[in-house]
């Protein structure tokens, strides 16, 4: 043991400074938390059980949020705070890329939803888009039709090509799901896609309605069913093929996503 300038390996074999008696140590090691620590170790305990759930890539809002579902009191800056604590992040995307090809149709629709997200009744609104997933076999691009009533994902195709007939098949199996002929309102954005002869007679006796162009706020909901797909599910994986981008779009919106409408 060396004198009180220098540093000393104590009969525990735990390594000190001078100044640091043993029984002090000793109490350091058996001290008991006080009620405000343990609340802060409880709340971290239930963050980690949130975070690595499922999908492992809630962020702080998120967190937040089903913490007060399960009775746990914590603001959104606390439980951040926690998570940089514990070197917990969520996964993020770009920003909003534009993708869709214009039409240059003569066939115009106005924007009859107008911002307006929350139908009285199902099937009042449905909402459309098209969006890009890369594998290493190439691009697959995902067809969903959303009812704004539930928010729920009623249909959905996945295709290798951005050819019309794709959208139709979807507003078909729409239809199917939903158990009726039309909606009152269809509400895509303004891809080449939605103009041609295909989609006007699948959407026959519908209200179509459309976003203003390069402006995905229009369609806000099914853009970040699209973005939260991508973000909490798609990017975790490297995706081999088209049948790969399928089972994981088929598990999330049949597991996760719809389901989590109905809780």
């Amino acid at each position: 043991m060396r004198g009180n300038g220098g540093r000393r390996l104590n009969a525990s074999g735990v390594s000190g400074y001078s100044g640091v008696s043993r029984s002090g140590y000793n109490s350091w090691k058996n001290r008991v938390p006080d009620s405000r620590e343990q609340q802060k170790n409880n709340i971290k305990y239930k963050i980690c059980g949130i975070y690595y759930g499922p999908h492992q890539n809630y962020g702080a809002p998120k967190i937040t949020a089903i913490l007060d579902k399960n009775g746990e009191t914590a603001s959104e800056k606390t439980a951040g705070n926690y998570m940089r604590e514990m070197g917990l992040k969520a996964q993020w995307i770009k920003p909003y890329t534009i993708t869709a090809i214009h039409s240059d149709s003569s066939e115009e629709y106005k924007n009859i939803l107008n911002g307006q997200f929350t139908p009285d009744t199902p099937d009042a609104v449905w909402c459309s888009d098209i969006t890009y997933i890369w594998t290493l076999d190439g691009f697959v691009y995902l067809t969903s039709v959303m009812d704004l009533y539930p928010r729920k994902t009623i249909a959905w195709v996945l295709s290798g090509t951005l050819e019309a007939k794709w959208l139709t098949e979807a507003v078909g199996k729409a239809k199917g799901t939903r158990h009726v002929n039309r909606p009152l309102i269809m509400h895509p954005d303004q891809g080449c896609q939605y103009t041609p002869t295909e989609y006007i007679n699948a959407t026959e006796g519908m209200a179509r309605s459309c976003s203003k162009k390069a402006y995905p706020w229009d369609n806000a909901c099914i853009e970040s069913f699209h973005s939260l797909l991508k973000r909490e599910w798609i990017n975790k994986f490297k995706i081999i093929d088209y049948n790969h981008v399928y089972k994981l779009v088929f598990e999330y919106i049949g597991t996760f996503y719809n389901y989590s409408k109905d809780s």
